[in-house]
């Protein structure tokens, strides 16, 4: 048996080599530093805090925040399982970006697009090409960004010298969509409101489109009122359109919450991939897709419908990885969690969740209604999300003065008005989520009965500035 022997360097390294070897977070910290001074808050502390400390301070200053749980405005998922919440912790440290690095959390990104291009019947799956995103923002840009490319390559002999192209949505689009078109130079015509229409309407689209149409862009789920755009309508008006002029416009369907519902809960809606003009589909894989934020999804009917300069490659187990993004690093944690939740409820658990909202939704509308103050604009029977207003005989009080007092009980429902045509319509929007149950609802309904005698005994709203109101683009 042989001997060791004992360190065969006899010299030991330098004090500033030694320290260069020690986390500094492994040294112990001056226990008293945080009784002596608080830190400042706007420049960086001279000494650091025992790890207690500095924890306590951010806790205790996050307190303020609201309840997520309470939150009805966003859309964002706000309650997942302990286990998903535990590999989003394992996976946190894990850059997206590094596909030969992090293997199998690439190949776990690779299922989640063939599940979703199977979901939403992409003619074949198996060649649909899709990736994922921070969220549907940049899953809008990225669907974005291939339609103009595309269009930009059929009118090589007109563009950029003297074609510019425009983009065809409703008024009612989320925010992202404005700025895709000013960070594009991209033109946005915009279909407005009319009447009880808070949406697209299909013929008014195709009008608004020319030869310099990179697209037109179809809601699956507005963010204003929870309603479905007419995506096979929409479609429809767009191949009378191409029979007459010749003009073929792509539509990309933003699904970023009903993508993720009408699938199991409206199986007989046609708006997919099932429609030949719907070129690409995005949706927030943190809203309906009931993963923390952030992870969206943009998919494509075919690599022909992705232009090929966009695609980026790199080495993926000594094999070709390609990759479209916007952003560069990001963790893996919020891709594993989808997954997770893919396996975890399969259709038949996603379609007793969705149900499960939307029963929620459909039976606070209706208890709302019958307190005889309000009228739905909505019922919550597409998305699980409606939107009220006061009727118009109720003058002491308005949807603004509802929205304050309900956030001095914790509740946070947004009182907005809506866009150009209909700027004289203020409403309330109730977004429900999993993890917003019926006894939940129960509590919202009582508070607003406690809070009516109130409201209605006031000489006039309070809230008179309406100036600052937002639609609230979650």
């Amino acid at each position: 048996m042989p001997l060791h022997k004992g360190a065969t360097h006899t010299t030991e390294p330098s004090d500033a080599r030694r320290r260069l070897a020690l986390n500094p977070f492994f040294g112990e910290a001056d226990p008293t530093a945080g009784m002596e001074s608080a830190p400042p808050r706007h420049k960086l502390p001279d000494r650091p805090l025992p790890p207690d400390t500095a924890y306590g301070l951010v806790h205790d200053e996050l307190m303020l925040d609201g309840n997520s749980r309470l939150n009805l405005a966003t859309f964002v998922t706000t309650w997942m399982e302990p286990q998903a919440g535990v590999l989003m912790a394992e996976c946190r440290d894990k850059n997206m970006i590094d596909k030969d690095e992090y293997p199998r959390t690439a190949e776990l990104e690779r299922r989640c697009v063939a599940m979703l291009a199977d979901l939403w019947h992409a003619p074949d799956p198996s060649t649909a090409v899709g990736c994922s995103t921070t969220g549907s923002s940049e899953a809008c840009m990225l669907a974005a960004m291939a339609l103009k490319r595309r269009w930009a390559a059929k009118n090589a002999d007109r563009y950029p010298s003297t074609a510019r192209p425009n983009l065809v949505m409703g008024i009612n689009v989320q925010v992202c969509w404005d700025k895709f078109c000013t960070f594009w130079e991209v033109e946005p015509r915009l279909v407005p409101m009319e009447g009880d229409r808070f949406h697209l309407d299909p013929q008014a689209a195709a009008d608004l489109c020319d030869e310099n149409t990179i697209g037109v862009i179809g809601i699956l789920g507005s963010t204003f009122d929870g309603s479905y755009e007419p995506i096979a309508e929409l479609c429809a008006a767009l191949d009378a359109l191409q029979e007459r002029t010749g003009l073929d416009i792509p539509v990309h369907v933003d699904g970023a919450s009903g993508a993720m519902v009408a699938p199991f809960l409206d199986e007989d809606l046609v708006w997919d991939f099932r429609l030949p003009r719907v070129s690409s589909i995005n949706t927030s894989g943190h809203k309906y897709g009931l993963v923390y934020p952030g992870v969206g999804w943009a998919l494509w009917r075919s690599p022909a419908e992705l232009p090929e300069e966009l695609v980026f490659r790199v080495n993926y187990l000594g094999g070709d990885m390609p990759t479209f993004a916007l952003n560069f690093s990001r963790p893996g944690a919020q891709v594993v969690a989808q997954y997770y939740t893919f396996l975890r409820l399969g259709r038949e658990g996603y379609r007793a969740v969705q149900q499960a909202a939307r029963d929620v939704a459909t039976g606070l509308a209706e208890k709302i209604e019958a307190l005889g103050d309000f009228r739905l604009l909505t019922r919550g029977d597409q998305l699980p999300v409606f939107a009220v207003t006061t009727k118009p005989e109720v003058t002491a009080y308005d949807v603004f003065d509802v929205s304050r007092r309900l956030r001095e009980r914790g509740w946070l429902v947004p009182a907005y008005t809506f866009p150009a045509n209909r700027e004289d319509l203020s409403v309330l929007r109730i977004v429900c989520r999993n993890g917003f149950s019926s006894d939940l609802a129960d509590m919202l309904l009582q508070d607003l009965r406690l809070l009516l005698p109130e409201l209605r005994s006031q000489d006039h709203p309070l809230s008179r500035d309406h100036g600052p109101a937002t639609s609230f683009h979650h």
